[in-house]
């Protein structure tokens, strides 16, 4: 009987054992999701997996590239899909550092579908949150790169507190001046209020984009 599930989506699975992602592979098709299977990391690694949302089941042990340096490739790569660790050779220092690198799960063999489905519908809900974030950032940088200087060096001290009076001082610039600077920020950056203003700020900086400092003076 097929299961059904809240979102189906595509079900990486990289594990040695061939009989075994044979299986999970029907099992996964019965449950409504598309699954990719995988002999090795390497094998992985070298195939396309841009669709989504997808996430991905890792055997621990394997030859060659195991699951742990695989997961560290992909860390690397910093747009990977979630991964889930399935595994009969699971220990507290291996499943420590899977969990601290990121990894959703780390599930032991054998595992009921159940389990397992559900682990995979939270790495897809995952996968999918993390795809917006991505777009969210990648719209919030090219609105950040449609600043003059000017605007960036307004953006900076009005996202530190400062006054207009402040801020044409510090750039020796006249108030009607950083007023309309201030306007196209606010435009450009799409919010309506300094408190949003700051939340995007912050949003860029850990999107790993150096922001304009504050200018000298203030």
């Amino acid at each position: 009987m097929k299961v059904h599930v809240e979102r189906p989506g595509v079900v990486h699975v990289v594990d040695d054992d061939s009989r075994f992602r044979t299986a999970l592979g029907r099992a996964l098709s019965a449950a409504g999701h598309a699954p990719r299977l995988y002999g090795s990391a390497d094998e992985y690694l070298a195939a396309e997996d841009s669709v989504g949302p997808a996430c991905l089941i890792v055997d621990l042990r394997m030859p060659g590239t195991n699951g742990l340096d695989l997961q560290e490739v992909l860390t690397r790569r910093g747009d990977a899909h979630p991964v889930i660790f399935l595994s009969a050779h699971g220990d507290i220092p291996s499943t420590v550092r899977a969990m601290r690198a990121g990894a959703l799960d780390f599930l032991t063999k054998p595992v009921p579908t159940a389990v397992l489905l559900e682990a995979i519908g939270r790495a897809l809900e995952r996968d999918v949150e993390r795809k917006r974030e991505l777009e969210m950032a990648t719209e919030l940088k090219r609105r950040y790169g449609t600043l003059t200087p000017r605007e960036r060096q307004v953006m900076a001290g009005v996202v530190a507190g400062r006054l207009n009076k402040q801020i044409c001082y510090a750039l020796q610039s006249a108030e009607r001046t950083v007023k309309t600077h201030r306007a196209r920020v606010m435009e450009k950056m799409n919010v309506a209020s300094v408190a949003e203003l700051v939340r995007r700020a912050e949003e860029l900086t850990a999107a790993g984009v150096a922001l304009e400092p504050t200018p000298p003076g203030l």
